[in-house]
């Protein structure tokens, strides 16, 4: 019997004997899932992947029998059994015990798709206390789950290490395919920093038995919002993928909610955990871990492509995913642990808003545009146009202090929250300059100026083209754009290293790999 006719019989209603009306295949590279009616059958592919062994029946059944054990931890309702595959005596395949086993299943009850978490958060129904509900279930599950002995070495510099250094081996190849090569030596540099910084604490996790036998694979597709918070599919066939440091499983499921576009769940589910588990010094290690697992799924992702038969449209889909997931792993690895004060300086039409936009998205932080504020102060729409004279009307000396000095209470706000504070304005007074300058050295904290420069012809071509903007907050234009050149402050008051300069109409996206290696470095 082939594992072909197998798969033939277990997809005809009439195998099972509770009689579904229909049966459903859905294949993943490890399995078959049989959906038969409101009971699920899962049987393990004759495969070995290196980190996973199917290829005979003793390991199946192994590997079923720890399935049903792990799962019944999360999902006891759910795992219902392992059930033999047998052939009886007039070479007919049943369910159940027979006079030869050939195979076996493990038996679930079917989960209600509209109930999944990743179904609730595309329909808006996921509020704070769905996470809560999902953070108090994790929280509590880490607090029994498994610790000491083999599950403890998990957690060793060594092996955390070498976790890393195997995915920079298995990703060579895809340097400037799926990862830029910028992007991948960013990375490898930030986690032997971070390595080499956080020793103690990782040890001291350790100690404190941080490292547990968690679920591996948490991510939305595998928890369902019911009667109960059900989480299932953990990872049976690897230890070394499920034994981790309980941040690492808050940091899987917090990577998926922001690659999903769920960032303000993710931030729920986080502060939530927190409060139910008071593991403070989580938070120290949730982007390490959160760019570990990134930069995971982009690598297995890209192995995708070393399938020659793949048609041309589906290797740019897989080739987008995996950039997406080394984008987020780099932007994990960009953020700023401790907050700064960044100014964003130069004259209008040359890319300030831009540019703060893009380092605070990298950076983690706020963004504080004065074009907006100044409006807001004054209770004005920031879309509406005031096209007054230079220095004049909601532009005039007044107004203009009143709007730097709200903003360097919103960036003091922002630092002492732990966020970094971008300023994006003008700043063409030294005087401003060295109010900022000042904020910082009473907060205690690094502070940058990024000017940014470009030629006349390219800010006219901007005016002009944001003059057409409904929505852009900007009055700036080019008949003004002189007076502003010739009345701004040139900035030459801090040291080099805290200052950057920046051509926005040559390759300012280099310019800005530049920037943010630098500031991360501090």
């Amino acid at each position: 019997m082939t594992r072909t006719n197998i798969v033939e019989l277990m997809t005809n209603p009439n195998f099972y004997p509770h009689n579904p009306t229909a049966v459903e295949l859905v294949q993943t590279h490890i399995s078959y899932v049989f959906i038969a009616g409101d009971i699920v059958y899962k049987i393990k592919k004759h495969v070995n992947f290196g980190f996973l062994d199917f290829t005979s029946l003793e390991k199946r059944k192994f590997f079923c029998d720890e399935e049903l054990r792990l799962n019944k931890r999360l999902a006891p309702s759910i795992y219902l059994d392992v059930v033999p595959i047998s052939q009886d005596s007039l070479g007919n395949i049943l369910l159940g015990s027979g006079e030869i086993v050939i195979d076996y299943a493990v038996r679930m009850k079917k989960l209600p798709l509209a109930k999944m978490l990743k179904t609730l958060l595309a329909n808006s129904e996921a509020d704070e206390k769905v996470m809560d509900a999902v953070a108090n279930k994790i929280a509590a599950f880490h607090t029994v789950a498994e610790t000491g002995g083999r599950i403890d070495e998990m957690g060793s510099i060594a092996t955390i290490r070498h976790n890393h250094e195997e995915n920079f081996a298995q990703t060579l190849n895809y340097i400037n395919v799926t990862i830029p090569e910028y992007q991948y030596n960013f990375i490898k540099d930030y986690v032997d920093n971070f390595l080499a910084e956080k020793k103690s604490l990782l040890e001291k996790r350790v100690i404190n038995h941080k490292i547990r036998d968690c679920h591996g694979d948490l991510h939305l597709e595998h928890i369902c919002i019911a009667d109960e918070i059900i989480v299932f599919d953990c990872i049976e066939f690897n230890e070394r993928f499920r034994f981790a440091d309980v941040a690492a499983e808050v940091a899987f499921l917090t990577m998926d909610l922001d690659f999903n576009g769920y960032p303000q769940q993710a931030e729920s589910f986080v502060k939530s955990y927190l409060e139910h588990s008071q593991d403070t010094d989580m938070l120290i290690l949730l982007n390490f871990y959160r760019c570990y697992y990134a930069y995971v799924r982009g690598k297995v992702i890209s192995f995708r492509l070393d399938q020659k038969d793949i048609p041309a449209e589906e290797r740019a889909q897989i080739t987008k995913t995996a950039q997406r997931y080394f984008d987020l792993a780099f932007t994990y690895a960009a953020h700023l642990e401790k907050p700064a004060l960044i100014l964003t300086a130069g004259l209008m039409g040359c890319g300030k808003s831009y540019q703060a936009r893009h380092l605070a998205a990298r950076f983690g932080g706020l963004t504080i545009r004065t074009d907006v504020l100044r409006k807001e102060l004054l209770n004005i729409n920031p879309a509406d146009r005031h096209h007054v004279e230079f220095g004049q009307g909601i532009y005039s000396a007044d107004v203009s202090r009143l709007t730097y000095d709200k903003a360097y209470k919103l960036a003091e706000a922002a630092i002492k929250s732990g966020q970094t504070a971008i300023i994006d304005a003008s700043f063409k007074r030294h005087s401003e300059r060295q109010k900022a300058l000042q904020l910082a050295e009473k907060l205690n904290i690094p502070f940058y100026i990024i000017e940014c420069t470009c030629s006349d012809e390219i800010v006219k071509m901007r005016l002009e083209k944001r003059a057409q903007e409904k929505t852009n907050a900007s009055d700036g234009r080019w008949e003004i754009f002189q007076a502003q050149k010739e009345d701004f402050d040139e900035i030459n008051e801090i040291p080099a290293a805290n200052y950057f300069k920046i051509d926005t109409s040559a390759n300012p996206e280099i310019l800005r790999q530049d920037i943010i290696r630098k500031i991360k470095r501090g």
